[in-house]
């Protein structure tokens, strides 16, 4: 790789802050914005032309979702570096972009000179995330590996176990109140418990969250 010329490309559908990414990151000289999309499918036509050394992604993408583009993109150039840019922040995003592939996972809310960060930091071979990604990714490692949960159950408990209501989980989670209330009941029911009090006692008793 010339380290002189890295070579990026964006995947990005709101117009407004893919032009500000490209306007960012050709502020630095040896970083060259070759090509910006909106959709993963625009992307995959034309990977082999571009031969980007990094790819900028967002998640939540018209068509193709990014972590399935993740997915088709490593598959057609294996050794592109992938950095996920996006608004999300819960662990089944998290944890099925990194599983499909990606080197680093940041959020829209980090600023310029983070962002620049994380493009050298992924080029040094290192996995750029934002503060709350990687402390949600240690955890995981800390928690019980044979937890009976799913990631988002695991999730919706932690928001309890944090005081949160049924009402702040859903618009937290960008799900109905009726699926927090659906994952509880599975919660309850996969822990042989009957209350929130008794869920919590054995969560914390067997490192579930």
């Amino acid at each position: 790789m010339d380290r002189s010329n890295i070579r990026i490309s964006l995947i990005e559908d709101n117009d407004k802050l893919r032009d500000g990414l490209e306007m960012i990151i050709d502020t630095i000289d040896k970083f060259n914005v070759v090509s910006t999309y909106s959709t993963c499918e625009e992307a995959l036509k034309n990977l082999h032309r571009d031969i980007p050394d990094i790819i900028l992604i967002d998640i939540n993408l018209p068509g193709m979702n990014g972590i399935k583009g993740i997915s088709k993109i490593k598959k057609i150039l294996p050794r592109v570096e992938i950095i996920v840019n996006t608004i999300y922040e819960e662990s089944e995003y998290v944890f099925d972009a990194l599983k499909a592939g990606a080197n680093g996972y940041i959020t829209k809310g980090s600023d310029r000179m983070n962002l620049l960060r994380a493009i050298d930091e992924v080029l040094d071979g290192g996995a750029p995330m934002s503060a709350k990604i990687a402390n949600m990714v240690v955890s995981s490692f800390q928690r019980n590996p044979k937890t009976p949960l799913t990631p988002r159950e695991t999730e919706v408990l932690s928001l309890l176990a944090q005081g949160k209501t049924y009402q702040y989980i859903s618009d937290q989670l960008f799900v109905s109140l009726e699926t927090v209330k659906s994952h509880i009941k599975n919660i309850y029911s996969k822990l042989h418990v009957t209350s929130k009090n008794e869920a919590l006692e054995k969560a914390a008793r067997d490192r579930l969250i």
